[in-house]
């Protein structure tokens, strides 16, 4: 676990301390495109942020090849090797299109590519357990169709949710965080091996989450782009088709017994391993709605729109900082409800805890929705926003009512005239490198003429 540690540690420190210098570069180099329609920041930002993320993977795997107990990960399978490979191809499609734009079927047919280098190199899904069944080998072709299948929709999935500032990289922090735990489990308490890769993975995508995320958070100095956010998708992937199709499900010993018996055991152990999208749910089904509704609207399903849960969650009146602890929290409890299920599957408290924390998760979705008052007595205790107001002079109407009747006006008249945005210019004056960002589109300072 200390090396584990220490592999994280330089992975975010390196992640961390390259970002700046990237951002630099990508201002100087212009990857910095115009405002559209969908997006929600206000002004130009600059790109390019997973040249950090991927120089970071390399130095994890890098500090990971010279520590003794995970060198042993590099001498005894090929799969850290084939991750570098594909990340590498996936992150030079992923620069090119943050820069210049390539169109969406080139992208996709790199991600085949990128998935298909590594099932050249070995990260493959060989085998899939089935409860009650046991160990079902798959046949060459099989196995490459499903590994190209989950990269591809795993890195579709974490590039869709990338659409508030420090969405996509917490999320998928969190999806680590908790396969690590499961991975990690079967590495050492079962002492299978082959489960080692998936941890290491793991361990150093929470290091380019996490270093990342202070440079992401709102307001965001500097995004991930496809070259990050395609980039910890694969890498996810790889984690999940490591642990999935390299673990021999026999090792654990969980199919001896009655039938019952076995598919009992079976069930929760490997409901992480038969469901991998489970840990990156939120995104996955994100992904699913965005191409039915684009689908059925006649679009293409890679149509961009402001049709994303992170979208809805502000248009319902959550401010971007509760969009995103939302999302964070309603990812959490999937990705760790599933790996506490399946070590305590027994136990009626785990289900309890999930429900309870599900109906939190509900009352944090519906708050604004509804703004309570407090009681007179509590009025001070409380933000000012739930404290009781005094009448308008004149009127028997609360001030906070007609606040309220106000912006339901406001709220009519701008669903009834929608204003058009008009593209800020991506040039220095939208985030410059140095001092504070301008919020000025041209290039002339504030009261100047001409």
């Amino acid at each position: 676990m200390r090396d584990y540690l220490l592999t994280l540690c330089v992975t975010a420190a390196v992640t961390y301390l390259l970002t700046g210098p990237v951002r630099k570069f990508a201002i100087a180099t212009g990857a910095m495109p115009e405002i559209r329609a969908r997006d929600v920041h206000r002004e130009p930002t600059p790109r390019l942020g997973g040249i950090a993320m991927f120089f970071g993977l390399c130095a994890g795997l890098l500090v990971a090849d010279h520590l003794q107990n995970l060198n042993s990960v590099f001498e005894l399978s090929n799969e850290p090797r084939a991750l570098l490979s594909g990340a590498a191809l996936i992150w030079i499609i992923g620069v090119l299109d943050d820069k210049f734009e390539i169109d969406a079927l080139i992208k996709l047919g790199g991600q085949m590519i990128a998935a298909g280098v590594m099932v050249i190199q070995g990260l493959t899904i060989l085998w899939i357990p089935v409860p009650g069944v046991g160990t079902v080998s798959l046949t060459q072709w099989q196995g490459t169709l499903l590994t190209v299948a989950l990269v591809v929709i795993t890195i579709n999935a974490v590039n869709f949710v990338d659409g508030l500032d420090g969405l996509a990289a917490g999320m998928v922090c969190i999806a680590a965080a908790a396969f690590f735990l499961y991975s990690y489990r079967i590495w050492f308490s079962y002492g299978i091996e082959a489960a080692a890769p998936a941890s290491l993975f793991t361990a150093i995508l929470m290091g380019m989450c996490l270093g990342f995320l202070p440079h992401n958070m709102h307001p965001a100095r500097i995004f991930m782009g496809d070259s990050g956010s395609m980039l910890i998708g694969l890498v996810l992937a790889a984690a999940a088709i490591s642990v999935t199709g390299q673990v021999d499900p026999d090792a654990l010993k969980i199919f001896e017994g009655s039938t019952r018996q076995a598919t009992h055991a079976a069930l929760p152990v490997f409901i992480p391993l038969l469901l991998p999208l489970t840990i990156i749910a939120i995104p996955v089904a994100d992904l699913v709605l965005a191409i039915v509704r684009r689908t059925w609207n006649g679009q293409s399903p890679f149509a961009a729109d402001r049709g994303h849960l992170h979208h809805r969650l502000l248009e319902i009146g959550h401010s971007h900082s509760r969009a995103v602890l939302i999302m964070y929290f309603w990812s959490a409890l999937i990705a760790f409800g599933v790996v506490a299920y399946s070590v305590h599957s027994a136990s009626m408290w785990s289900v309890l805890l999930i429900v309870a924390l599900s109906a939190v998760g509900l009352v944090l979705l519906l708050l604004p929705r509804f703004t309570p008052r407090a009681p007179r007595w509590a009025e001070a205790f409380v933000p000012p926003r739930y404290r009781r107001r005094k009448t308008v002079p004149g009127s028997a109407v609360p001030a906070y009512e007609s606040e309220a009747a106000e912006a339901s006006q406001v709220s009519q008249a701008s669903h009834e005239e929608p204003e058009e945005r008009t593209p800020v210019p991506a040039g220095v004056n939208g985030a410059t490198a140095i001092g504070p960002r301008s919020r000025f589109p041209d290039r002339r300072k504030a009261g100047t003429r001409g």
